[in-house]
């Protein structure tokens, strides 16, 4: 049998093998950058028109080639963007003193080959300091996911109401069963709305329902909309660039506010490549989104994500092309939404590329339900992880649009939008929900804790409702009739919204109170440090008060209140003669501190250590040192003092030492620096092992248990103690020899 080595069998195992990784292979599309098929950037301009675009003249163009010459370039500053050198435009993009407007404007005449050449000088720590700079709106926002496998609507008013509340901006949903579209998308609205106002909703259909919803009100942005870097993946979809542009127009005409989707892999997975970089057919796409007039894309792969992840610099290439979009002028909701990876490791690398420079949507769906219930594909980052989302913003003080919330305040928004939609079901004449799938809703974790609904009969429903007349007013009316008013009334004033037209600005997002924030009011102004958007003040405030934090003076909770009744002091320490064992312990023992970090009472701890000397057939004494705070120098005072020069050195919170008079005093015999995991049978132990060094005998150490992960948990509470027992250090005092009360029963 060939030989293995039991790390790489273990290596093996790990999440991240889990993954797919291959070489590249430029004729298939599996090349992220520099394929050899990439045309080189060139641009020949004829009396006003484009004639030759990366190499390729126009009679041989395909239609994404002649739709981004004809809409997407500005002819005027084309000239001198090309003839600029990619790498000083990408040096400008790092600089500060370079402001953004000056990069948009260049930017607007580069060609697809031109664009992907200026990102491509750059690495992935440039290209964040760039996307800090280049992204359209000054403050970051997030966009969540509310989906479930049942299509239950209390669970989804629920859960869109907690996603409210959580801080997203935007609430997206799809469908399990595509006829269930009118039903999700009503849900989502109406539990947004109770959340918080001014949250836009989107229902993820087929584009034609997609509007239908956008015309009774349903919904209030649309980023179904995808483009394709190649012809023949264009064609696979029924679709064409002047298609997608028509049908953007459908819906700004009626206030939806809309993005396109792209992302890296796409053309590949469809087998439409024609043998070129994912970057650079990513770049003819978003040309595309541009000149088709979309105010923003959602892009960073999305879908095809594990695609380019196969692949050598398929994170930093993610990256690139949500740079590439905010070059263009063009919102960013940056993906972060598809499973990555297996590793969490890995899937929050990859986020850090967009969570630390920020973009107008860091993700363009974070599932904010469990994974089970994400038909998303799965969800990148979902409910599970709120938490841990939150410190890593709390800990870098970066705003990402999330807040931490507490569970009472959970509980009560669920329970009023699972209430609102039972009341708008009730007000249309739909199927019931009844109390029990109300109670259900404000507790579940995921769809399987909810009671089942007759499929069938709510179909029908969202069929009747779609082809009818009713309307979004119709659910204004239902809610007010019926003690939701404020409800109606952020729905009714999201309507008019739509009318005003005001959030089909650039990069528009509203704050609770229905101002919009955007590229026009709330524009970019990042210049370097001390500029741009900042997380302080009051936001500061709400992002750093996670629940798990504590207030410091409750890690000392009970410590001191019980002082030991045994302890007494007889006066100045001597030194001592014969075998003997030495207790110093520190200047707060019995006193200020009177229990261990894990809450052993500092008497146990005195009673198992005299018990162990005792078994051993030697006496004790214990000494109280005052001049210091640190083990190593208890336990060497206390060795110094001993008659045996063997001592056991205690800090209040537990850490001990066995020292012995003839060592230096950072060296030992033993230390048991990980004071949380010594038991009373520890301590016994370790008085047992003193006695026996006394005597001279050989010694096995006491074993104790290793926890890499108790820092982590009592890191605080360490230093608190630690610092208590820094108040009582006399230098002046010296070691004072103290009475215990008590005497073992050996």
């Amino acid at each position: 049998m060939a030989r293995r080595s039991k790390r790489f069998i273990e290596l093996a195992k790990r999440p991240i093998n889990r993954d797919s990784f291959v070489h590249e292979w430029p004729e298939v599309g599996l090349i992220v950058i520099d394929s050899p098929y990439d045309p080189k950037p060139s641009l020949r301009i004829e009396r006003g028109k484009v004639v030759e675009m990366d190499g390729i003249p126009r009679e041989k163009w395909d239609m994404i080639d002649r739709f981004i010459a004809d809409h997407a370039l500005n002819l005027e500053v084309a000239p001198e963007a090309m003839s600029t050198p990619s790498e000083t435009i990408a040096r400008m993009l790092v600089d500060i003193n370079v402001p953004r407007g000056e990069i948009v404007r260049l930017v607007s005449g580069c060609t697809a080959a031109k664009l992907v050449d200026i990102v491509r000088q750059m690495n992935v720590l440039e290209m964040m300091m760039a996307l800090g700079k280049m992204r359209v709106r000054r403050t970051p926002a997030n966009q969540a996911h509310v989906t479930n496998r049942k299509e239950h609507p209390a669970l989804l008013a629920a859960d869109a109401a907690e996603a409210a509340l959580r801080g997203f901006a935007e609430n997206e949903t799809t469908v399990g069963v595509a006829r269930y579209a009118p039903l999700n998308a009503l849900s989502i609205l109406v539990g947004s709305q109770v959340g918080r106002g001014g949250v836009l909703t989107q229902c993820a259909v087929e584009e034609a329902v997609n509007l239908r919803l956008g015309f009774k009100g349903l919904t209030t942005y649309a980023e179904t909309l995808s483009v394709y870097g190649t012809e023949g993946a264009f064609i696979d979809g029924d679709d064409t660039p002047w298609s997608k542009a028509f049908l953007a127009s459908a819906y700004a005409s009626r206030g939806v506010k809309i993005r396109f989707t792209s992302g890296t892999g796409s053309e590949a997975l469809m087998g439409h490549s024609e043998g070129r970089s994912m970057l650079y057919l990513e770049a003819r796409c978003l040309l595309v989104t541009k000149g088709a007039g979309s105010q923003g894309v959602q892009n960073g792969s999305i879908s095809c994500v594990a695609l380019p992840e196969s692949l050598p610099g398929g994170v930093r290439v993610i990256l690139a092309e949500n740079l590439l979009a905010a070059m263009l002028n063009l919102e960013v909701a940056s993906g972060n939404d598809a499973l990555a990876s297996h590793s969490d490791i890995r899937k929050t690398a990859k986020l850090m590329c967009q969570f630390i420079p920020g973009t107008d949507f860091v993700h363009s769906g974070y599932s904010s339900v469990p994974r089970y219930d994400n038909m998303f594909g799965g969800g990148c980052f979902d409910a599970t992880e709120f938490d841990d989302y939150n410190v890593i913003q709390r800990d870098m003080q970066i705003d990402t649009g999330l807040h931490p919330v507490r569970e009472e305040e959970v509980l009560a928004i669920r329970e009023k939008a699972a209430r609102a939609i039972q009341a708008v079901f009730e007000g249309l004449g739909f199927p019931p929900i009844t109390e029990e799938e109300v109670q259900a809703a404000i507790t579940a974790f995921d769809s399987r804790d909810m009671p089942d609904r007759d499929m069938a009969q709510d179909i029908a429903t969202a069929d009747e409702f779609l082809a009818g007349e009713r309307t979004v007013l119709d659910v204004i009316r239902a809610l007010d009739e019926r003690g939701f008013g404020d409800v109606a009334e952020r729905l009714l004033e999201m309507t008019r919204q739509r009318v005003l037209g005001d959030y089909l600005q650039p990069s528009a997002i509203f704050d609770e109170h229905f101002h919009v924030l955007s590229a026009i009011n709330d524009p970019n102004d990042y210049r370097g440090p001390g500029t741009g958007y900042r997380l302080e003040g009051e936001r500061w405030r709400r992002v750093q008060d996670i629940p798990q934090a504590l207030p410091p003076e409750s890690y000392l909770e009970g410590q001191g209140e019980h002082p030991s009744k045994l302890l007494s002091e007889i006066g100045p320490a001597k030194k001592g003669s014969g075998p003997e064992v030495i207790v110093a312990v520190g200047p707060a023992f019995g006193r200020e501190l009177d229990q261990t970090i894990n809450g052993i009472p500092h008497d146990e701890v005195l009673k198992q250590i005299l018990t162990g000397i005792a078994e051993e057939g030697l006496s004790a004494r214990i000494v109280k040192v005052y001049h210091t705070a640190d083990c190593a120098f208890i336990g060497y005072t206390g060795a110094q003092l001993s008659g045996s020069g063997v001592a056991i050195g205690i800090q209040s919170r537990g850490t001990t030492v066995i020292h012995r008079a003839d060592l230096a005093p950072l060296n030992n015999l033993e230390l048991f620096s990980q004071s949380p995991n010594l038991t009373p049978e520890s301590f016994r132990q370790i008085g047992r092992n003193a006695a026996r060094y006394a005597k001279g005998e050989k010694v096995q150490p006491v074993p104790v248990k290793v926890d890499n992960w108790v820092r982590l948990r009592l890191i605080v509470k360490t230093m608190l103690l630690h610092r208590r027992e820094l108040e009582q250090v006399d230098p002046d005092k010296p070691p004072t020899e103290l009475k215990f009360d008590w005497e073992p029963d050996v």
